[in-house]
């Protein structure tokens, strides 16, 4: 074997391991993206009036993050009396200053995801028509690129926007990316919709509660 066929030999086998390795990292990180999600998903499907929702939300987030691989993410509530969508759980850089912080109806691309319902993925805000800087402007943020979904109800509401800012390394987003949110945001749509059952059954069974003690069996 010729010198130059014995370096390509070493350069290919040596590619070959990076790869492999690589495809164990994916494969090791898949499976507990799977766990993860399985878990928040067991959770959600067994909700009480005395669950933490926000914690739950944070944790739904926290995941939806782990999964795509990015730095920053928010889960956003509409206000259903204006129309704007609320920072409400916040992970990232900017998280302390962003909470309660208030993006006019329609504004921005969450805002125009919320009217619209439609995911987006932007691999490049600066260049779509709809980005709004002046969030990161005030907090001194750099979008870079994100993914941005609905979360919907079954009854047509939309609670809010779930969005992931920025992968690592400078990556693109993905389709596979977006499609693995689009999940998240309906485990949050659940989360969100088992919980006001739940309260609301307690207040039913509150009130019921009250009208028998009013109303003593003779």
């Amino acid at each position: 074997m010729t010198t130059d066929s014995l370096r390509f030999t070493k350069d290919e086998a040596a590619r070959l391991a990076r790869e492999n390795t690589d495809l164990r990292d994916e494969l090791t990180a898949l499976r507990q993206s799977v766990r993860a999600l399985s878990t928040l998903y067991f959770v959600s499907q067994h909700i009480t009036p005395q669950v933490d929702v926000m914690q739950l939300l944070g944790e739904i987030l926290d995941t939806a993050l782990a999964v795509l691989k990015a730095t920053d993410g928010s889960l956003m509530l509409t206000d259903e009396e204006t129309g704007e969508l609320v920072f409400t759980v916040v992970r990232g850089s900017a998280a302390d200053r962003l909470i309660g912080f208030r993006l006019p109806a329609g504004i921005g691309i969450a805002g125009w995801v919320a009217q619209h319902r439609e995911p987006q993925n932007v691999r490049d805000v600066h260049r779509d028509p709809r980005f709004y800087p002046r969030v990161d402007e005030a907090f001194g943020f750099n979008t870079r690129s994100m993914v941005c979904v609905p979360v919907n109800l079954d009854d047509g509401r939309v609670l809010g926007v779930l969005s992931a800012l920025n992968k690592v390394s400078d990556k693109e987003f993905t389709q596979e990316d977006l499609d693995l949110i689009l999940v998240v945001a309906q485990l949050a749509a659940t989360a969100m919709r088992r919980a006001e059952r739940a309260i609301e059954t307690a207040e039913r069974e509150r009130r019921r509660a009250a009208l028998l003690n009013l109303n003593p069996k003779p």
